[in-house]
């Protein structure tokens, strides 16, 4: 077990390197000149020497690199170039726990409705049940989160202008991981819409894998030496069943991250997505390079997490 995680980890520490040269690279090789575009029409050339040797943009690419690196294992992410000695840390420290708060309770969500949702459909195969079932989370899985977000916000403005009531449209909490009733009002809208996505495919997904369970001689077996059905169903057929939910647990991770860039900008929420796009729209690229690098972090991790519960779920990974 703890061979096969610390292999893993191992895996995982190459892959994020692996990012951090490819946007390393984009950012190096991308059109423009972000030192001009800072400058604008007080372009100087003293300046803009003095300004490539301030950032390192004067060294060469492997240089550059290195001490991009050197600074990541210190986490410090360089100087923002649309603000000038700006760390970008301090543009990004205020909206990653925002950021993580939403994709966090999405991801809860996404786990504890779709999965029984599936399971039931799975138990009600072919009735009306499962027909609707899917039928709506077919609807939530075709639609774009920014459509849902929109159609959302209009819900909101119909609720509020038919009772009288003032739900909140957008924004989000002054403290994240706070959950007062106002707090609440603010944060489940975005929260429910992120997780409409991912709660669809963990639903499709767990009725896909307990039908096919639910077919396996084993669970025949079971029956036959009179087990109780909801023993056979929790016991052995929802443990099997996990298998290829735990599997595709970071990639819905990462799924849900991207998702946030759109639901963010819509509900004005102050996450990290509203200055990293401000930050290409500037050709920002340290900042770009950070977000990016902390995205692939949360999705590795995920990945992570995915294999341990994997080897709980799957005993036979850990001989593996």
């Amino acid at each position: 077990m703890v061979q096969f995680l610390v292999k893993r980890f191992i895996g995982l520490i190459f892959v994020i390197v692996a990012v951090t040269f490819i946007t390393f690279v984009l950012g190096l090789n991308a059109p423009g000149d972000p030192i001009k575009t800072m400058l604008g029409q007080h372009f100087n050339l003293a300046t803009y020497l003095s300004l490539r040797h301030t950032y390192g943009l004067d060294l060469p690419w492997y240089q550059q690199y290195g001490n991009y690196l050197a600074n990541l294992f210190r986490f410090q992410f360089g100087y923002s170039y649309q603000f000038q000695n700006e760390p970008v840390w301090d543009l990004l420290k205020n909206g990653v726990p925002v950021s993580t708060e939403l994709a966090f309770w999405a991801l809860i969500l996404e786990v504890l409705i779709g999965v029984p949702i599936g399971i039931i459909s799975a138990l009600k195969s072919n009735s009306w049940i499962d027909t609707t079932n899917m039928g709506v989370m077919l609807i939530l899985f075709a639609l774009p989160s920014f459509i849902l977000a929109v159609f959302a916000q209009l819900i909101i403005v119909w609720f509020d202008t038919s009772t009288g009531n003032t739900w909140p449209v957008q924004g989000w909490s002054n403290t994240p991981w706070t959950y007062s009733l106002s707090d609440i009002q603010v944060k489940l809208v975005p929260i429910l819409v992120v997780a409409a996505v991912g709660t669809a495919f963990f639903a499709r997904l767990a009725r896909t894998s307990m039908l096919e369970v639910l077919r396996q001689d084993f669970v025949r077996t079971a029956r036959a030496k009179g087990l109780r059905e909801r023993a056979v169903i929790y016991r052995h057929a929802f443990r099997n069943a996990m298998i290829p939910l735990v599997t595709v647990f970071g990639i819905t991770l990462g799924t849900t991250v991207v998702g946030l860039f759109f639901i963010e900008n819509i509900f004005n929420i102050p996450g990290i997505a509203q200055q990293t796009i401000s930050s290409i729209e500037a050709r920002d690229y340290p900042v770009i390079q950070a977000t990016t690098v902390l995205i692939a972090v949360g999705v590795v991790l995920g990945n992570l997490l995915s294999d341990i519960l994997y080897s709980v779920a799957d005993p036979r990974i850990k001989a593996a």
